[in-house]
């Protein structure tokens, strides 16, 4: 059957989500609408394509054990010079997504994986691009808010055109 190429991840909703795609493309970031806006809680990760059915009932168990929350997004920060991303701030939430990720990539579950830095959840706005445009985002979204109650998180699958397409939707507090 092959691999897919998975990630899971907390939607940023509308109006939000298109407002930062958009910027995001402004600053040259030409991955930008192969990427829906989001918080990631597993990055993109190689698995067996017939392993997806028990990813699937993982996922429903870990978003049937969550609760609703409140996330927020405050202001700019950098992962530069260890890593080419500029990002919104959670500002409120991360405790949330931090116990979700780790119950996704649980060491007993189909998912796990180790991650290439310490978990900091946070939305991309710029990722790769020259550093002026780096900069430019750094700034322009400095001082971007966004409130909402997240509700669950999903799967989505990199398609061979390099877009990520959603799989499922995960909403908590229920099975299935």
């Amino acid at each position: 059957m092959g691999t897919v190429t998975l990630g899971v991840s907390l939607a940023v909703p509308e109006p939000h989500g298109s407002l930062l795609q958009e910027r995001r493309a402004g600053f040259g970031d030409t991955a930008a609408y192969g990427i829906p806006t989001h918080v990631t809680l597993v990055p993109p990760t190689e698995v067996e394509a017939e392993a997806v059915p028990a990813i699937e009932r993982h996922l429903a168990e870990v978003a049937a054990a969550g609760r609703p929350f409140p996330m927020r997004l405050s202001g700019t920060g950098t992962f530069r010079p260890l890593s080419p991303v500029v990002y919104v701030r959670v500002a409120a939430g991360a405790d949330a997504c931090t116990w979700l990720q780790k119950q996704v990539r649980d060491a007993s579950g189909p998912i796990a994986r180790e991650l290439q830095f310490p978990y900091h959840p946070h939305v991309t706005i710029a990722h790769g691009i020259a550093e002026e445009a780096m900069d430019e985002a750094y700034e322009a979204l400095k001082e971007f808010e966004a409130s909402w109650t997240c509700t669950g998180f999903a799967l989505y699958e990199q398609g061979p055109d390099g877009v990520w397409r959603k799989l499922r939707d995960f909403p908590f507090g229920r099975e299935g």
